[in-house]
């Protein structure tokens, strides 16, 4: 009821200037003890995936909170768990702006952000800071100015900086605002960066004392023999998850829209089929080898239900939250609840 009255508000605002009003205020209305208030209580729902144990299986995507600076207020909102970043190990501005649009006819968000952070450290600094316990992943990337070839090292640096503090750890490989980043979801420079990944995760988790999951994000806009290679080298990796999907730069059905045209990743609304058949088809390929958290144009319990019975363990919000409001959370968690969900 408050979102609704603020958000046309909001919406008069540029768009990025409107999201760090929202956090702000979320963040007030938090260390005032109101938090919880906007939520409206969602009930329990615990569930165990990738052997973490889960309040209930709704979380917060990454990007929202890109360097950890609003954990405490977004938890109150009552998700299951909380992904910030992408974080990469060096600060960096990101793109020019404008870089953030919104398409409310359709219920979509354009952005090219560019992985503007202020780096892991600062991040970490701030997840240290913050009074949330609760399950916390993290989404790790390259600098842009680092050289594709070199991209491992940046994720292999992400990763060793970011395990003693993360219940998981999410690898971005697929979001369209970096060059050639999604040249790392192909064949063998997948699978080179996987088995870099999988032999340090080893290895921190004998430093310290307990294994941390890593997921992998993967894009919408992935052909059914790339998802098939992709499964393969998955499972021969041992990796922990996968996080289907991120934005899309399909521009179908919305391409007469004021800001269609802008470039950069599509989310909410428009990608929603097509991230649910690519988490549908990543399911069956992997059968059981691993569990697929469903994101992409989620808006109400039914779309929550729709990523479950594809075969969803957990189900992650960013755009729909930014359109829906806080609300949103309660309903989703009440959705995991229906008899509908698949065992």
């Amino acid at each position: 009821m408050v979102y609704s009255l603020l958000r046309p508000l909001l919406f008069s605002l540029p768009a990025e200037t409107a999201h760090q009003c929202s956090l702000g205020m979320l963040d007030a209305l938090e260390s005032m003890g109101f938090g919880k208030v906007l939520a409206g209580h969602p009930p329990a729902n615990p569930v165990k995936v990738m052997g973490i144990d889960f309040p209930n299986p709704v979380g917060l995507a990454a990007g929202l909170d890109k360097n950890g600076d609003h954990i405490d207020g977004l938890a109150a909102l009552g998700f299951g768990f909380l992904e910030i970043g992408t974080v990469t190990p060096r600060p960096q501005a990101g793109n020019p702006k404008p870089r953030l649009f919104r398409l409310p006819r359709a219920q979509g968000i354009i952005n090219r952000m560019g992985f503007n952070n202020e780096g892991v450290d600062a991040l970490l600094q701030n997840v240290q800071q913050s009074h949330f316990r609760g399950v916390l992943g993290i989404n790790i990337g390259k600098n842009a100015d680092t050289p594709i070839e070199k991209a491992t090292d940046d994720y292999l640096i992400g990763l060793t900086k970011v395990y003693p503090h993360a219940s998981y750890v999410t690898v971005n490989i697929s979001s369209p605002n970096t060059k050639n980043l999604r040249q790392l979801q192909q064949g063998d420079e997948f699978s080179a960066l996987l088995a870099a990944l999988k032999k340090a995760q080893l290895q921190l988790a004998d430093r310290h004392g307990r294994y941390v999951p890593i997921a992998v994000k993967i894009a919408p806009d992935l052909e059914m023999p790339q998802l098939v290679d992709m499964a393969e080298l998955l499972v021969k990796h041992q990796m922990d998850g996968v996080i289907a999907t991120n934005t899309t730069l399909s521009r179908i059905g919305v391409e007469h829209l004021r800001h269609a045209g802008e470039t950069g990743g599509l989310s909410g609304a428009p990608v929603r089929r097509k991230s649910t058949q690519v988490l549908r088809e990543m399911v069956k390929l992997l059968d059981g080898a691993m569990p697929v958290i469903g994101v992409g144009g989620i808006f109400s319990g039914d779309d929550v239900r729709e990523k479950l019975d594809a075969g969803a363990s957990l189900v992650q919000l960013y755009s729909g939250l930014i359109y829906r409001g806080p609300g949103l959370v309660k309903e989703a968690v009440e959705a995991t609840l229906s008899p509908r969900r698949r065992g």
